[in-house]
């Protein structure tokens, strides 16, 4: 079973990729699982026609663990995708990370991904939450490749570096974990390629996929649907094609190489 996990700081377009990619995996044969690993639950809504789900955590409230079955917590998307959400609790009470460990050891406990025939999970995993229960997938080997999803902006880029310095921190302590590569959502910022391209390399990695500003992402997220859906003959559809596609023949893993805050300033000021 490959295990991925789509790290990337809040706004940044994680969930829009992980959707979309799921879908595109799932169009080439692949059982698929999605599971959102962000406090609003709402990963995996433009694959369910608009409608976030009910989330693992949310449900632990009326129910323990060995009370919950499969059906109540996975429910299957477009495409046959099978979407899972973590949850988290409101806004300033308790941990933000706790859904992401109640779903993994409920996932576990029974089992799911082998009474599924899961071919690929995707983890999407908020990155700038400063929680260790957003490392579990990282830390307790669920997820072993990590793919950053970036800009050109400066706030995006420190914190795809940030990341790096996880992933190499949980290699370097006997982890399978690797950087598979940088995806950059373009948002039109300065010198964009160049910099992502030149933090990719800084991190002894690479970016895997520039995938151009459109927007046919809003309007298909506007009615609830994932690209592939909403539009499946458009150009920026065979973009997320062409990264599912890229993601499965990738060989080059790495345990990323990230700067400290002074080497990070110093690549930015370098780029002006």
């Amino acid at each position: 079973m490959l295990k991925l996990a789509i790290y990337g700081k809040g706004g940044i377009g994680k969930s829009t990729t992980s959707a979309n990619l799921s879908v595109a995996l799932a169009e080439m044969g692949y059982k698929v699982m999605q599971i959102g690993c962000d406090p609003k639950a709402d990963s995996t809504k433009n694959l369910t026609g608009g409608v976030k789900i009910a989330s693992v955590l949310s449900i632990t409230k009326d129910k323990r663990i060995h009370e919950i079955s499969i059906e109540d917590v996975v429910h299957e998307g477009y495409k046959g995708v099978y979407c899972v959400e973590a949850g988290g609790p409101e806004p300033g009470i308790g941990c933000a990370g706790r859904g992401v460990i109640s779903v993994l050891e409920f996932l576990t406990k029974l089992d799911v991904y082998n009474k599924l025939g899961i071919d690929i999970v995707l983890y999407d995993v908020l990155g700038d939450v400063v929680c260790g229960g957003f490392a579990v997938p990282l830390r307790a080997g669920y997820a072993e490749l990590v793919y950053e999803v970036t800009s050109g902006e400066m706030m995006a880029m420190y914190a795809a570096n940030n990341i790096a310095k996880g992933i190499k921190r949980f290699a370097e302590r006997g982890g399978k974990v690797r950087l598979g590569g940088l995806i950059c959502n373009e948002r039109n910022a300065f010198l964009e390629k160049e910099n992502v391209s030149m933090l990719a390399d800084r991190l002894g990695s690479r970016v895997v996929k520039f995938v151009p500003r459109d927007n046919i992402v809003q309007e298909s997220e506007m009615v609830g649907k994932t690209v592939l859906e909403f539009a499946p003959e458009s150009v920026h559809a065979d973009v997320y094609r062409q990264l599912a596609r890229t993601i499965l023949d990738n060989q080059t893993y790495s345990i990323p190489t990230p700067m400290d805050d002074q080497a990070f300033e110093s690549m930015l000021n370098a780029a002006r």
